[in-house]
């Protein structure tokens, strides 16, 4: 039978690794001059330098390092005097070099630390998650495997390669590993990629959006008896792309590692991949044997020597914390404790501050996207960013409720517009006739002809029997096609039958 995960946490520690990989925003690649546009035509992004032909030379962007720099700062990290590109010598069908461009021994940032808070049984708690090294590398290209029913190459009738992707600038943050976390460890690897996602998101070196493989996270984990201080055999997850999924992915490995150490199996050092529709990983390739890469240093690159004042100059510049912005947030909008989590646990904070920023009420700009955008979402089983719904939108959306032009049932109905694609909340009103009947004579006419079809509801009414007025309420929004203010129905309602709230 299998193990729930409250029996697994009660006899083993879990021990985590956390590697994210960042693609950053630069308009070129990171060691030649090609365009970093997503979604273009494949193979249409190439030059001799990232299909390493035969005497092309790479050179390093500047932005790229200015970017990484950013990142380890924002990190607490120390930034190396001097650092060096070296080469990674490996076989892959997307690296075209046959290798890939990387730091190894000389990284440009190294040990820093990022606390994240996640709520526990003992109430709100921090972890802190110490870094070993953020550096920088190339991004390999993309392989597309046709046929077969996975995706993958396993049971494919043939490969692509698109070499856009290859020389993307890339930086890996590696932290060191993560012990203590308890039962809490999947919520805690959750919260640090997506603190990290805050972080990049506020210095504006990459667009972060999991879902495109911009930012994603290789999660290790090792169980080991509670109370032992023997490491025990880890897994490594590749290429995660999602909060929800680090989180499951690290609580399904758990379980498979504890089902085999209770049946006195050996946990396989490998890679696995994450299935989304099982929450279950699969076994990719073995990596018991030590890789021998045969690093060695890039000859063709000089190395990396920042100067003292350029860093100084980066540092003064870094935004606010996230973690600080958050709680400036939540003091200026007077958010209790658990509705900020609500809103960063679904990943709205900052749609939410976006519609704010454009002039919509904190509490209603949080109520939409915490309400209705949401169950939208989660119904057709997407992320909130993947519907087709800006902070704009949500804005004018609360001014026409603002106004009296909208109810918020008319509201819903706007939204579900916008997110069909039927255009700006404006149009979606004009096109769907969608208009807030608040004419009192027309009101009083839809009134009076309901209470003459329920005689015996309006008699209670009269006599002081006021919780039947929602049924007639009810007649009157139907008759209206939903379109009149209720509480508006409600006053004029109460009365026309000799009754006051």
């Amino acid at each position: 039978m299998a193990l729930t995960y409250d029996e697994v946490v009660a006899k083993y520690e879990p021990v985590l690794g956390l590697e994210v990989h960042v693609e950053l925003n630069t308009e070129s690649k990171m060691f030649c001059p090609c365009s970093t546009i997503f979604g273009a035509e494949p193979n249409t992004q190439t030059c001799p330098v990232c299909l390493a032909l035969p005497g092309a030379l790479p050179s390093v962007n500047e932005k790229a390092i200015e970017s990484t720099i950013k990142i380890g700062l924002a990190l607490n990290c120390s930034i190396a005097p001097f650092s060096r590109f070296a080469r990674k010598n490996y076989f892959y069908p997307d690296m075209p070099k046959n290798f890939q461009i990387s730091q190894y021994d000389e990284p440009i940032c190294i040990n820093g630390y990022v606390d994240v808070e996640i709520d526990t049984d003992e109430g709100p708690k921090v972890f802190r998650i110490e870094i070993e090294r953020v550096h920088m590398e190339e991004d390999t290209g993309k392989s597309l495997h046709v046929g077969g029913a996975t995706g993958r190459i396993h049971g494919a009738e043939y490969s692509l390669l698109d070499y856009n992707r290859a020389g993307i600038p890339l930086v890996e943050i590696v932290t060191k590993i993560v012990p203590g976390t308890g039962k809490y460890a999947p919520q805690v690897a959750k919260a640090y990629v997506g603190e990290l996602r805050d972080i990049l998101r506020s210095l504006d070196v990459s667009d972060v959006k999991m879902e495109q493989g911009s930012l994603r996270c290789d999660a290790n984990v090792s169980l080991r008896l509670i109370g032992s201080q023997v490491l025990g055999t880890r897994s490594e997850t590749k290429n995660v792309n999602s909060l929800r999924s680090v989180e499951r992915a690290i609580r399904g490995e758990m379980i498979r590692h504890a089902e085999l150490l209770n049946k006195g199996e050996r946990v396989v050092q490998e890679t696995r991949h994450f299935q989304e529709e099982s929450g279950l990983t699969r076994s990719g390739r073995s990596k018991e044997a030590a890789e021998d890469y045969r690093y060695f240093p890039e000859p063709d690159l000089v190395p990396v020597a920042p100067d003292a004042a350029w860093i100084q100059t980066l540092r003064d510049g870094l935004p606010e914390r996230a973690s600080i912005h958050r709680k400036r947030l939540q003091e200026a909008w007077a958010v209790p404790d658990k509705e900020m989590a609500a809103m960063i646990n679904a990943d709205v904070l900052n749609l939410v501050e976006a519609s704010v920023d454009l002039g919509a009420d904190p509490t209603k700009a949080r109520g939409w996207w915490l309400g209705e955008i949401s169950r939208i979402a989660n119904d057709k089983d997407l992320a909130i960013s993947d519907l087709s719904i800006t902070p704009s939108d949500v804005a004018q959306i609360v001014a026409f409720v603002n106004s009296g032009e909208l109810t918020d049932k008319l509201a819903r109905q706007v939204i579900e517009g916008v997110i069909a694609g039927e255009g700006t909340p404006a149009a979606v009103i004009a096109h769907r006739g969608i208009k807030v009947v608040n004419d009192d004579g027309a009101l009083m006419a839809a009134i009076e002809k309901v209470c003459a079809e329920q005689p015996e509801t309006a008699h209670k009414i009269r006599n002081g029997h006021l919780p039947a007025a929602g049924a007639l309420i009810g007649a009157v929004m139907k008759e209206t096609k939903g379109q009149a203010d209720a509480a508006r129905v409600r006053k004029l309602l109460l009365a026309h039958l000799g009754q006051a709230e």
